[in-house]
């Protein structure tokens, strides 16, 4: 593959956000300095860092992990509050009490 757009099975590029902005290292960094540089963005850079921070952490740390993320972008006065997500986004786990 010559690292351009991934064909989808009808032969259409794949165009798509995570393509471009999550898969693709360059276009990846360009957003998250966009998020950076936009006043009320920030925050949601801030996060995206922070949960894939978490998905590499150990099993024995996630939870703590999990907790300081809530409290930082989820808990309303938080440092970082992201107001903009969803309850059912924020929603603690089922099984798991905030």
């Amino acid at each position: 593959q010559d690292g351009g757009p991934k064909q989808d099975g009808s032969g259409e590029e794949d165009t798509s956000f995570r393509w471009q902005c999550v898969e693709q290292p360059i276009g990846k960094r360009l957003f998250r300095q966009f998020l950076q540089a936009t006043p009320g963005l920030a925050a949601a850079g801030a996060l995206w860092e922070e949960l894939e921070a978490f998905e590499c952490c150990e099993e024995g740390e996630k939870s703590a992990a999990a907790d300081r993320i809530r409290k930082r972008f989820f808990t309303e006065g938080g440092a970082e509050h992201c107001g903009f997500l969803s309850a059912a986004a924020t929603a603690p786990p089922a099984g798991e009490s905030s």
